[in-house]
C-alpha cells in the first residue's frame, strides 16, 4: 500500500515536534543532558496521547550513535532502525497478549545480556496493568536491581490497577489530554502540509470529537477527507460526526429567551428530524452557553472567527448571568440522564422543558393558579412543583429558600373545619384597608411566582402592605438569595401589582407565616395523617401481627 494514514505518517519522530505534554519533554530533556537516567520509567495516560511514540524517542535517544541527546540524529542507523521498528535492542512487549509469569521471566532472562548493537537494552511494555500478578511479583526484582545496560519504559491506561510496589520502583509521567484548540492548531498544520483543501470552521469540530487524543483527531481527520473527497468541510464533518450545528442551537435559546415554549417544542422537534445526536446536541449546547458566559463576563476571551458571533453577543444581552449558569448545568445533567429516559428524544426534550420552567418570568403551569379559598387542605393535595436541574424531584432535591418543598401547596378546601386549618396570616399595617392592589393574601401571591423567583419569594414573610407598598421578612441564611434575584423578585411583582409598587426586604426570625414554612408544615401534617391512617388501616394490622410484617416506607398520596 502506497498510501499511510496520517496517524503514523504524523507521528512524531522526535521530541520538537510533539504537540503538547511539554511537562514530560523537559524533565525528559533535562535528565537526558545531565546524565541523571532512570531504569524505569512509568508513561500514563489515555489512549492517544502519545505514551508509545514519547517511549520510541526516548529510545532514539538513549542509542543515538552521536552519543546520550535529548535531540536525537535521526539518521544514524539506530534511528532509522528504531523508527522502523527493527532495532535489535529495543523491545516492545504487548501486556495485554503477554501476561504470562514464564513469558515475562524469559524477558527477564533475556535483560541479562548486554546489547547487541545499541548503547542501551530498552524494554517498552505496552498496557502493562494487564500483566498477572505473578508477571509482576517477577517484575520486581529486576526492576530494584537492574543492569545498568537495561531501561524499562512501561505504559498503560489505568494506571491504577499497576501493583504499588511496581510503582514505586517508577518515575511516573501522567500525559495529558490535549486541548481542542491546541489539536485543531495541528491539523490545521496537517492539512497545509498536505495540501488538502479545508474549512477552518470544520477542524474544532474534529478536535473536539477526538477527546483530547491526537491519534483519534488524526484517524477522524483521514475518515472526514474520504467523506469529503479529498476536501474537509464543516456540513460533511457534522454529517459524519452526527453533530448538530450551533445555528440549530441558537433558535433553542431564544425560544427560551422569550418563554416560548411552543417554539422550544418545534426547534426539538427538527433536531429530531434530522436524526442528530440528542447527546451530541446536549454536548454543544453546553459549549454554546460556556461561549454565551465568556461573552458576558469576558468578552475579548471570545474568538473573532467563533461561528455566528453577533448571536452570540445578543444572546449574552438577552439572558442574565445567572439563568446562563443553570441553563449549562441542566444541559449536562440531562446529558448524563440520557439513557434513563423513556427514549433519547424525551429525554431531551424534557431537559429543555426543564430549562423553560426556571427560565425568568415563565408562565405558570395550571396546576399552579391558586385555588379561590384561601384555606389549607388538611387532606392530602397536589402542590405545584417546580423542575430542578437533575433527575430527582423537587420534593427530594430541597429549594434554595430553605423549606422541605420548593412551593407550598395550593390552597383548597380539606375535610376538617376551614377556620381551623386556615394558615396563619401576618398583621396587617393600619394603612393596609386603602390597599386595592393587594388583599394581603402573600400565600396566594407567592404561588403565582414561577422557578427561582417563586423559592425566594417563598422564603419570605409579609409583615406590611399598604397602597404601592409591600414589606417582606426573609431569615439571615437566606440573605444571599437577594443578590442574584431580589431585583427580579421586585420586577415580578410590580409585573403583578402595578409599575409603581414598592418592595421592602428586611431581615430576621420569619414567625412561621412564609410560604415554604406553610408548605413544610403541610407536608408534615399530610405525612402523620398517612401514617396513622396506615397504623390503623385492619389489614396493615393483619400483616404485621399474623405474618410478621413490618411498615418501612409511608408516602402520603399527592
Amino acid at each position: 500500500m502506497s498510501h499511510q494514514v496520517l496517524a503514523r505518517k504524523w507521528r512524531p519522530k522526535s521530541f520538537s515536534e510533539l504537540v503538547g505534554q511539554e511537562h514530560v519533554v523537559r524533565a525528559l530533556s533535562n535528565a537526558l543532558g545531565q546524565g541523571r537516567l532512570h531504569h524505569a520509567y512509568l508513561l500514563t495516560g489515555t489512549r492517544g496521547c502519545g505514551k508509545t511514540t514519547i517511549a520510541r524517542i526516548l529510545a532514539k535517544c538513549l542509542n543515538c550513535e552521536t552519543g546520550l541527546t535529548a535531540t536525537p540524529c535521526g539518521q544514524c542507523s539506530a534511528c532509522r532502525e528504531i523508527e522502523s521498528g527493527r532495532f535489535v535492542d529495543l523491545i516492545e512487549i504487548d501486556a495485554a497478549s503477554y501476561t504470562g509469569v514464564d513469558n515475562m521471566r524469559e524477558v527477564l532472562e533475556n535483560a541479562q545480556y548486554a546489547p547487541t548493537a545499541g548503547r542501551y537494552k530498552v524494554y517498552i511494555i505496552d498496557e502493562v496493568h494487564m500483566l498477572s500478578k505473578s508477571a509482576f511479583n517477577a517484575m520486581l526484582k529486576t526492576l530494584e536491581e537492574p543492569p545498568a545496560h537495561v531501561v524499562f519504559i512501561l505504559a498503560t491506561t489505568d494506571p491504577q490497577k499497576v501493583p504499588v510496589t511496581v510503582l514505586s520502583r517508577c518515575l511516573q509521567f501522567n500525559l495529558k489530554l490535549l486541548p481542542p484548540a491546541r489539536v485543531a492548531e495541528h491539523l490545521k498544520n496537517v492539512l497545509v502540509a498536505e495540501g488538502i483543501a479545508n474549512e477552518p470552521t470544520a477542524l474544532p469540530l474534529i478536535a473536539r470529537a477526538a477527546a483530547g487524543s491526537m491519534r483519534d483527531a488524526l484517524s477522524l481527520l483521514d475518515q472526514a477527507i474520504a467523506y469529503g473527497g479529498g476536501t474537509v468541510r464543516e456540513q460533511e464533518t457534522r454529517d459524519m460526526l452526527g453533530s448538530v450545528d450551533q445555528a440549530y442551537l441558537f433558535p433553542i435559546l431564544e425560544a427560551l429567551a422569550n418563554n416560548d415554549g411552543a417554539a422550544l417544542m418545534r426547534e426539538a422537534e427538527n433536531i429530531a428530524a434530522r436524526s442528530f445526536s440528542f447527546e451530541a446536541a446536549l454536548q454543544d449546547l453546553g459549549l454554546l452557553l460556556h461561549q454565551i458566559a465568556l461573552a458576558q463576563t469576558v468578552p475579548e476571551a471570545v474568538a473573532e472567527d467563533v461561528p455566528e458571533r453577533e448571536r452570540l453577543f445578543a444572546l449574552a444581552r438577552a439572558l442574565d448571568a445567572e439563568t446562563v449558569q443553570l441553563y449549562y448545568q441542566i444541559a449536562g445533567l440531562g446529558r448524563r440522564d440520557l439513557e434513563w429516559a423513556p427514549d433519547e428524544y424525551a429525554g431531551f426534550a424534557m431537559t429543555l422543558l426543564r430549562m423553560l420552567a426556571f427560565s425568568p418570568g415563565a408562565p405558570a403551569p395550571a396546576s399552579a393558579a391558586p385555588a379561590p379559598q384561601a384555606a389549607t387542605p388538611s387532606a392530602p393535595g397536589k402542590p405545584p412543583r417546580a423542575l430542578g436541574p437533575g433527575p430527582a424531584s423537587a420534593q427530594s432535591a430541597g429549594s434554595p429558600a430553605g423549606g422541605g418543598e420548593n412551593f407550598p401547596s395550593t390552597p383548597g378546601r380539606g375535610e376538617r373545619d376551614e377556620e381551623s386549618s386556615a394558615p396563619p396570616r401576618p398583621a396587617a399595617a393600619a394603612g393596609s384597608a386603602n390597599s386595592t392592589a393587594f388583599d394581603g393574601d402573600w400565600l396566594t401571591l407567592a404561588i403565582g411566582l414561577n422557578g427561582l423567583i417563586g423559592q425566594l419569594a417563598s422564603a419570605c414573610e409579609l409583615i406590611e402592605h399598604g397602597p404601592n407598598l409591600l414589606k417582606l421578612r426573609l431569615p439571615e441564611s437566606q440573605k444571599s438569595l437577594l443578590t442574584g434575584f431580589g431585583e427580579k423578585l421586585k420586577a415580578a411583582l410590580q409585573e403583578k401589582l402595578g409599575p409603581g409598587l414598592k418592595v421592602e426586604f428586611q431581615f430576621g426570625a420569619t414567625q412561621g407565616s412564609a410560604p415554604a414554612e406553610v408548605a413544610a408544615r403541610n407536608k408534615a401534617e399530610r405525612q402523620a395523617e398517612a401514617e396513622a391512617a396506615i397504623q390503623r388501616d385492619p389489614f396493615v394490622q393483619a400483616v404485621v401481627q399474623e405474618l410478621d410484617g413490618k411498615v418501612t416506607q409511608i408516602q402520603p398520596l399527592q
